[in-house]
């Protein structure tokens, strides 16, 4: 049985239901979205996060087509609210591929984009848990989402024992609210330390692999994750200790890490306390060099860094 936020964005006859992962784990609130400008709404506002916004984009475009909106300004009003992960233009580009743009056309080109979503996941999932050894301690950052429960699965599968270990990620907690929560729901031996901790972890030899999932990966092996990725890279590295980056495939549009546009959010969002004359800095994403990483972890297998190009000599990615 998969956790129930693998299925966190779901599709009614009249509204896109978007789990309010702000809320969880003590609250199960569904957010209810009638328009796809809701749907981009949520999605500026963190009610979702991680692949989410990928679904609730599939499904906010149904609610354009049903609405009789023009989708090329529907899907670029979604691609604009979250600019570093590309997971939103891949799943505009999903919708807007397909040559029927009826409500049935465009339905169904959000159910395929969806399932082509997860089988992917399952793929690299599986290739991730081929370089983890049995009895692994594994510290993760952030949340990664259907990777991560798809990376359990697929340990479960192989017979291998293991351990998370998950930094709380402030400051929307993604790795105390969503991460550790999903792990123990699954059953799994999990750990939660503040986001200070992990290079203490690794240090003392506690942590067996570093994985996380990657917010985008460019042409040349930069991996551009939630920020605090970078630091645990880098004490990885120090201490000899492999780090996997988990991402379906690297991106053609960004050659190298001077095409990503990195999102800062507000600083109040890390004040929790205001004091006068101080203010807070936001950045959401850091980028961490190709020399910091052991594996990009994809649907297509394992890659190091500086040959993770040849990847699309397989043919291009289906979207």
């Amino acid at each position: 049985m998969l956790p129930e936020i693998a299925h966190s964005v779901r599709l009614t006859a009249d509204a896109v239901l978007i789990l309010d992962r702000r809320k969880l784990p003590l609250e199960r609130e569904w957010v209810r979205c009638e328009t796809v400008a809701e749907v981009a709404r949520a999605i500026e506002d963190m009610v979702t996060q991680s692949s989410g916004p990928y679904f609730a984009a599939l499904y906010g475009m149904v609610l354009a087509a049903r609405a009789g909106e023009d989708l090329e300004a529907a899907g670029q009003l979604l691609v604009n609210t979250r600019r570093t992960n590309n997971h939103l233009r891949k799943a505009v580009h999903c919708v807007l591929s397909t040559s029927d743009r009826s409500v049935a056309g465009v339905l169904a080109a959000a159910e395929a984009g969806d399932e082509l979503y997860r089988s992917r996941s399952r793929s690299l999932a599986e290739a991730a848990a081929a370089l983890l050894p049995d009895g692994a301690r594994v510290l993760t950052h952030c949340w990664a989402d259907i990777y991560l429960i798809e990376l359990v699965v697929a340990l479960r599968k192989a017979g291998k024992d293991f351990s998370f270990t998950c930094t709380e990620t402030r400051p929307y907690l993604q790795g105390a609210r969503l991460t550790a929560p999903t792990l123990a729901e699954m059953g799994v031996d999990t750990t939660l330390v503040t986001d200070g901790m992990g290079a203490a972890l690794i240090g003392d030899g506690r942590v067996d692999a570093l994985v996380t999932a990657a917010d985008r990966v460019t042409m040349d092996g930069h991996v551009v994750n939630k920020v605090g990725t970078l630091g645990l890279a880098a004490t990885a590295h120090a201490f000899e200790v492999p780090f996997h980056a988990l991402v379906q495939a690297p991106d053609q549009e960004v050659p190298s890490s001077n095409s990503v546009p990195i999102e800062y959010r507000s600083g109040d969002d890390v004040l929790s306390y205001k004091v006068s004359g101080v203010r807070g800095l936001y950045p959401a994403f850091d980028i961490t060099p190709p020399r910091l990483v052991t594996t990009i972890v994809t649907d297509r297998g394992a890659f190091a860094p500086a040959d993770v190009h040849s990847y699309y000599e397989e043919g291009e990615q289906n979207q």
